[in-house]
């Protein structure tokens, strides 16, 4: 229990002792200044020396005022407080005084006592701050995986020479951004919770999940058997992992440069045997949209299990549509929808009439490290909007994905697409190759917005 002293008792006590002793020193004090006074006055030079006194007096108390203003404030000298590295002055290279940038480094230290203090004492130096880290033991070293806000002055390989300075070796650095900024717990269940909702979000999940990587998904045998190179543990291999896919066949994750960790292996298999334990999912929201012409259509998430709709749709479509969207034969166009509607690739948007007929389609697909979309539309259906809503719709999905950009290929003599990927006013690069006109849409800008 706090014990509170009330204000009264907490009164020192009054003595009237006191008050008799600073009434004599007062009386003193008046006896002494009067004699002084007397005698200085009846000298010779009495007057002068009262006038003298009196100025030298009002001079020291304006110079102590001064002082007292000039110093009481200052900030202390360099080399007061406790000793630490000298800051290292940096070459501006015109940016703003205070200006700082996001870096998400890793590289690998000795394991030893002091290795760490030795990289931290490098940062404090040149003024960058660690925002977050994490370690992976490994067997001859540690791995230390940093976040830092550095003054915008400093370029990758300032941080990079900085880190071999102090001991680091195979140093990896790149920008990062806000979304870097959530602490690694809270990432990962984040990532835990979208690969739970839906079965799309594994490749996503585990390319956010392990950095700058490209991802391939091996479909299975012919009888069904998981291939002999993805056993039920996986397999760590330097720069590759190969893990068991729930659906069958493995998935191969490599980065170039950066050795995968145990940690990290370990987090990833982790993600996949959540997705295998979860089984086939997929979100079933809809929306209705009411066309210009008054009918309405319904727009939604479609997989595997509208194989059947989606090859009728393809069947009412023109040759010269079907060749539009996969840049061959006709014929070759059923054998690619197995493939397109399985959320394991990519994810798939359906656009189905108020009578349930499967009237467009458009994937979002994981090409690797990079985005593919692609759009077809049944002929009755074209020139109503129907493909701009699914391409801004995927384009959404994408930012969602941080996904950097996307790319359409289509042929140049298409029109309709070159248009419909105009309209979602992005920039936009063109590249033409014996007909295959190849667009890439930039997603910076509509992440940057994006970005709490």
């Amino acid at each position: 229990m706090t014990h509170v002293t009330p204000a009264k008792s907490a009164r020192r006590p009054h003595h009237w002792r006191r008050d008799v002793v600073e009434l004599a020193a007062l009386f003193t004090a008046v006896a002494v200044a009067d004699a002084l006074a007397n005698m200085i006055a009846h000298g010779p030079d009495g007057t002068f020396l009262l006038v003298a006194s009196a100025v030298a007096l009002i001079a020291t108390a304006m110079f102590h005022t001064w002082w007292a203003r000039r110093h009481g404030h200052a900030p202390p000298a360099s080399g007061a407080g406790p000793a630490g590295p000298a800051p290292v002055p940096l070459v501006r290279d015109g940016s703003a005084p205070g200006e700082t940038t996001l870096w998400r480094m890793r590289t690998t230290v000795r394991d030893e006592p002091g290795s760490l203090a030795a990289l931290c004492t490098a940062f404090a130096a040149h003024r960058v701050d660690i925002l977050t880290l994490q370690t992976h033991p490994l067997a001859d070293g540690t791995v230390d995986e940093f976040l830092l806000r550095a003054p915008a002055a400093l370029q990758a390989k300032d941080l990079t020479r900085v880190v071999a300075d102090a001991g680091g070796s195979d140093t990896w650095i790149e920008r990062a951004d806000a979304h870097d900024l959530v602490d690694t717990p809270t990432r990962v269940l984040g990532l835990a919770t979208r690969t739970a909702l839906d079965a799309a979000e594994l490749p996503l999940a585990l390319r956010q999940l392990l950095g700058r990587c490209t991802i391939h998904s091996q479909p299975a045998g012919p009888a069904g058997d998981h291939p002999a190179d993805a056993p039920v543990d996986g397999v760590l291999d330097d720069t590759e992992m190969r893990l068991r896919d729930p659906n069958g066949g493995s998935i191969t994750v490599e980065r170039p440069y950066l050795p995968f960790t145990p940690t990290e292996f370990a987090r990833a298999r982790a993600l996949v045997e959540l997705d295998a334990r979860l089984g086939p999912r997929i979100p079933r929201s809809q929306d209705v949209l009411t066309l210009p012409e008054g009918e309405e259509i319904t727009v939604r998430r479609a997989d595997s299990d509208d194989l059947e709709a989606a090859l009728a749709m393809h069947g009412r479509c023109s040759d010269r549509t079907l060749g539009l969207r996969y840049h061959g034969p006709a014929a070759d166009a059923d054998r690619y929808l197995d493939h397109l509607l399985s959320p394991r690739f990519g994810r798939t948007l359906a656009v189905q009439t108020a009578s349930g007929k499967l009237v467009a389609l458009g994937h979002l697909l994981w090409d690797g490290d990079e985005t593919e979309v692609a759009l077809i539309v049944e002929d009755a259906w074209q020139r109503r909007g129907i493909g701009s809503e699914l391409l801004g719709r995927l384009v959404a999905l994408a930012v969602e994905a941080r996904c950097g950009s996307v790319y359409a290929v289509t042929q140049a003599s298409n029109t309709g697409m070159v248009a419909t990927m105009r309209d979602l006013g992005l920039p936009l690069d063109y590249q033409i190759d014996e007909g295959t006109l190849v667009i890439t849409a930039r997603l910076e800008t509509v992440a940057a917005r994006s970005l709490p």
